[in-house]
């Protein structure tokens, strides 16, 4: 039995900082275990231009501990009103890693984003022509839509279309939660890649509604049927190039999670790579684990793998259940069973 796993150091694809008070509790999380991220834009007001992301890229290197390494990557907030030459200046600048592309209404702080989805095509044709990839939150926000087909609805309403009419087009299809969406990204190519999360690897949507509403469990895009979990656990350690570790590690303070219109998010940043080593360990996959958290996600976006590396040990890891921050207290997530490996640096 494998008592100890050296990998390169990991990065985080897919992450939420937030800002101001909830950014500096949050930020050293992250940094412990992460070398990079790629940062969300989802901020209020969002950040939509390379000078706001130069900004809050400031920011957040004020908030690092001090003598980390730790190196956010930048993205910018997709609206249709997105200058295609700013885009390219901030890409050719090495500011801009990725543009995020949010459907209206469709998760927090997405009221800004697109409905028009015509407008945005000088954008992505400008992207496909630079490579800078598009990451896309992928759920329809039709009210005739049922929530959990939200996905496998924009794969073919506008995903594809998208794709076609923007030959080139890199896309990363983010928090991938279905079947129908493992298979979209295994056949579309080489510009086409998926991150999947820790989370939805291990709960289905009878965590948060059997036996009562689990409110830290929700989260957009909703975890769906175990069959989709599982088509997400065969595609992560598959060591399949085309997937790799976005955690969309979301923090909001417990009193923004528990009230009737409680927010949508699960704060993963603590404890990720242990439970993916966990959910590894059980499909025979170990092998695999550094492909997807360190290796397939930096060659996606022309990067190097990072030198440094992190040894995953058996034992039980300790961690905090809530982390105390300047906009009140942050439950972190709780996998529902005992993790047995933890991370040293």
């Amino acid at each position: 039995m494998t008592q100890s796993l050296t990998i390169r150091r990991p990065d985080d694809w897919h992450l939420h900082l937030r800002d101001g008070a909830m950014l500096a509790a949050v930020l050293p999380e992250t940094a412990r275990h992460f070398a990079r991220a790629l940062v969300m834009p989802n901020l209020v007001p969002p950040v939509v231009t390379t000078a706001q992301a130069r900004a809050y890229r400031t920011r957040i290197l004020a908030a690092l501990p001090a003598g980390s390494a730790f190196r956010p990557l930048m993205t910018l907030y997709l609206t249709e009103d997105t200058d295609p030459a700013d885009v390219a200046r901030g890409a050719e600048q090495g500011l801009i890693h990725a543009l995020k592309l949010y459907p209206a209404g469709a998760t927090t702080n997405s009221a800004s984003g697109v409905t028009d989805f015509d407008r945005i095509r000088p954008v992505l044709d400008r992207m496909a022509e630079i490579g800078l990839p598009l990451c896309v939150h992928g759920e329809v926000t039709d009210p005739d839509v049922d929530i959990f087909d939200r996905e496998a609805v924009f794969i073919e309403r506008i995903l594809e279309p998208m794709r076609r009419a923007t030959p080139g087009l890199r896309v990363v299809m983010e928090h991938v939660t279905t079947a129908e969406g493992v298979a979209y990204a295994k056949g579309g190519g080489p510009s086409l890649a998926a991150t999947i999360t820790a989370h939805h690897l291990v709960i289905n949507r009878n965590h948060i509604l059997a036996g009562g509403l689990h409110p830290h469990y929700y989260c957009l895009p909703v975890a769906k049927r175990e069959e989709h979990r599982r088509a997400l656990v065969a595609a992560a350690t598959s060591g399949a190039a085309r997937f790799f570790l976005g955690t969309d590690s979301a923090p909001h303070p417990d009193q923004a999670k528990l009230n009737p219109c409680g927010c949508a998010g699960c704060f993963t940043a603590t404890n990720a790579l242990s439970i993916l080593a966990d959910v590894f360990e059980r499909e025979n996959a170990l092998q695999s684990l550094e492909a997807f958290a360190s290796l397939n996600g930096a060659a996606f976006y022309g990067l190097e793998a990072n030198a440094q590396t992190v040894t995953l040990t058996r034992r039980q890891p300790a961690w905090p259940r809530r982390i105390e921050t300047g906009d009140g207290p942050l439950t972190v997530f709780d996998p529902g069973f005992a993790l047995n490996w933890s991370v040293s640096n």
